[in-house]
């Protein structure tokens, strides 16, 4: 199977030939994962793009809160409790 590349949104891609396919953003190998830990950490978009020297943009960063919260609250049906 060869190279597969998935879109994820504007600012967001998943790559098999780039990060083991993990969700980067576009034109860089800066893996989601990173930059929604230092948001966890309650840094400021515009220090977090400082800290990657401008390779991500505060849209990017938006983004990826937006997709994670879609994939973690949108995509799971609610449960019911026992």
């Amino acid at each position: 199977m060869g190279r597969v590349r998935r879109i994820l949104g504007r600012n967001i891609v998943a790559d098999s030939g780039a990060c083991h396919g993990k969700p980067t953003f576009t034109g860089t190998r800066i893996m989601v994962w990173q930059i929604l830990k230092q948001v966890a950490s309650e840094k400021t978009s515009d220090a977090i793009v400082a800290d990657w020297a401008g390779r991500g943009s505060k849209e990017a960063i938006s983004e990826a809160i937006v997709l994670a919260k879609q994939k973690i609250v949108d995509d799971n049906p609610k449960r019911k409790l026992a």
